[in-house]
């Protein structure tokens, strides 16, 4: 009951300031990180969260699962701008080469470690999420084509590692002798398995939803329900054929977008409950950031959290965007922002509960001090950058994307 209670006055107070905390560079996950380091960090906590259960296991994938969902029907609005906003070279150029610097450093500055170590902690820290600089993504000062491209980005990496992540981490653990191809037919499998399951319910989702709406079964609410369910149904039936039930709420999430144009609102409540599970998610990350650096943090620790938000991510974006439209100051922007959060929270989570002790404890502490440093250096500077963009001149680019088409 004292969570209940704790909980839910943090997210009334939060609701009434939503607005008016962010100008100041105080978001959301900074305020419910910073909740779960006061009431259930250290030794004698206030709220008990006890995250070595499969209950809070369950709960974390679904977050991610209906994250997922809601960046591929985001993202596919601002897909439809006329003109290419660097996404190709974004998600296949940039981000395996982030992947891969992520990997070297992660090698080099903590030698012994071996290659699958670094690999998943670089597939853990890599992976962008917009909740710190929602306010950037929303606002008008900003190029469209510079929030279009980090919207996309966001939307599509998480999906795009999520089954490497998997792989990487079944690598670790396999304790059983399983060989490296027994280990890649089974990611393959449940990836193709994810793609059937994602693609035959998203479609048939969008499909129903449209007659639903033209024919008059049925309401608005109806509707909006109708999108919440669509996730957890699609990680539910994946994960029991066998499939990433990740990929399976990524692609579904493709699929349904189309029916925003007929439907209209039939995506806000499972938006909203998106955000939702991730505050819960940035309140267990405080808490679990305390445990982390109860004994301290190694310099080598914060070399590598600088590392992967500043050069392993920088030079591959700035570079892969050369020749495009985007001016060098846009490039440099889309370089700087690439905050982590929930994405990264998850997976670390999800490391943590199926990696031996060390392995376990390493990772999710050089998930919470890159996500800690990304939550400042990003949320800090928004606003700034905004501002800046507001005082140069710029062509004419429309300020919204255009609406989804049928």
């Amino acid at each position: 009951m004292v969570a209940l209670l704790v909980l839910t006055s943090l997210l009334m107070l939060w609701s009434l300031v939503s607005d008016r905390l962010p100008r100041w560079s105080v978001t959301a996950p900074i305020t419910f990180a910073a909740a779960g380091i006061l009431f259930s960090g250290g030794d004698d906590p206030l709220v008990l969260l006890d995250v070595d259960t499969h209950t809070f296991q369950l709960a974390i994938e679904l977050v991610l699962a209906v994250m997922l969902f809601t960046d591929a029907t985001e993202a596919r609005d601002y897909v439809r701008l006329r003109g290419p906003v660097g996404e190709v070279r974004l998600l296949g150029i940039a981000l395996p080469a982030s992947i891969g610097l992520a990997v070297l450093a992660g090698a080099l500055i903590f030698p012994g470690a071996g290659w699958w170590l670094p690999a998943v902690v670089a597939l853990v820290v890599m992976p962008m999420d917009l909740a710190p600089i929602l306010m950037l993504l929303r606002d008008r000062r900003v190029p469209l084509r510079v929030r279009a491209a980090l919207n996309i980005e966001g939307g599509f990496n998480d999906g795009l590692i999520s089954p490497l992540f998997v792989f990487c981490v079944a690598n670790i653990v396999s304790a059983e002798g399983d060989s490296f191809t027994d280990l890649v037919l089974s990611a393959l499998k449940g990836a193709v398995f994810a793609a059937v399951v994602g693609t035959v319910l998203g479609y048939l989702a969008s499909r129903l939803v449209r007659w639903a709406k033209e024919s008059g079964w049925a309401e608005p609410a109806g509707l909006r329900f109708a999108g919440l369910a669509l996730p957890f149904l699609t990680y539910a039936a994946s994960v029991l054929l066998g499939g990433n039930g990740f990929v399976a709420a990524f692609v579904a999430g493709l699929w349904y977008a189309n029916t925003v144009a007929v439907a209209g609102d039939a995506l806000d409540l499972v938006h909203d409950t998106s955000h939702l599970m991730a505050l819960a998610a940035w309140y267990a990350f405080g808490a679990l950031a305390t445990e982390a650096f109860a004994d301290g943090v190694s310099f080598g620790v914060i070399a590598y959290a600088a590392l992967a938000l500043t050069v392993a991510r920088f030079v591959p974006v700035v570079a892969s965007l050369t020749g495009t439209p985007f001016s060098p100051v846009e490039r440099a922007v889309i370089g700087w922002f690439g905050p982590r959060g929930v994405t990264s929270i998850v997976f670390a989570v999800l490391a943590y509960i199926e990696l031996p002790e060390g392995e376990a404890n390493f990772v999710v502490k050089v998930t919470a001090a890159t996500v800690l440093l990304s939550v400042v250096l990003h949320g800090v500077t928004a606003e700034p950058v905004a501002r800046w963009f507001a005082r140069r001149p710029r062509p004419g680019q429309p300020d919204t994307p255009p609406p989804s088409s049928a």
